[in-house]
């Protein structure tokens, strides 16, 4: 009984110390709601923690769709990269708060979060993601467009090298 009671304390242990590994960085929230007949209702929700190891497992991938991301992405990399590290040195601001006849539109950002909120005609809006998630991105991209460079290279050099002999 006693074994029992110390396996049942380990795996509890266990799922308390990765569960508070997996929610660390926050959760990413996204609410969609349509208030027309038939409209869509999407909400979810995924621990930031996801997203860093979703993207460290598509470097894995034989057709490299991260790599591929980061090649379109790579004129935008170092703005994005500018504005997270900004970002994180407010963590309560307020940037943006328009309001028009059909809209209203605010972001900001809340508890180093950004959150974004768009109220329609019909249709409301609301995303926040933790602002470290965002530096996360911004590496992993940098990554991959450092890595399809390195691969790129050493392709054309390789290739180049054996065609001379």
């Amino acid at each position: 009984m006693l074994l029992l009671a110390k396996v049942a304390l380990g795996l509890g242990a266990t799922l308390a110390v990765t569960t508070a590994y997996v929610f660390h960085e926050g959760v990413i929230r996204v609410d969609v709601d349509e208030s027309r007949a038939g409209g869509s209702h999407v909400h979810f929700w995924v621990p930031a923690t996801a997203v860093s190891a979703g993207m460290r497992v598509a470097r894995l991938a034989p057709q490299h769709p991260l790599e591929q991301a980061a090649e379109h992405a790579k004129p935008y990399l170092p703005v994005f990269r500018a504005v997270a590290k900004e970002l994180q040195r407010y963590p309560n601001a307020e940037f943006i708060d328009v309001t028009d006849e059909e809209q209203h539109v605010h972001i900001a950002t809340v508890n180093g979060k950004l959150r974004i909120d768009v109220l329609g005609d019909g249709e409301t809006v609301h995303v926040q993601v933790p602002v470290e998630t965002l530096m996360d991105v911004a590496d992993r991209l940098d990554d991959a467009s450092r890595s399809a460079r390195a691969e790129e290279w050493h392709a054309r050099h390789v290739k180049h090298a054996f065609a001379s002999e």
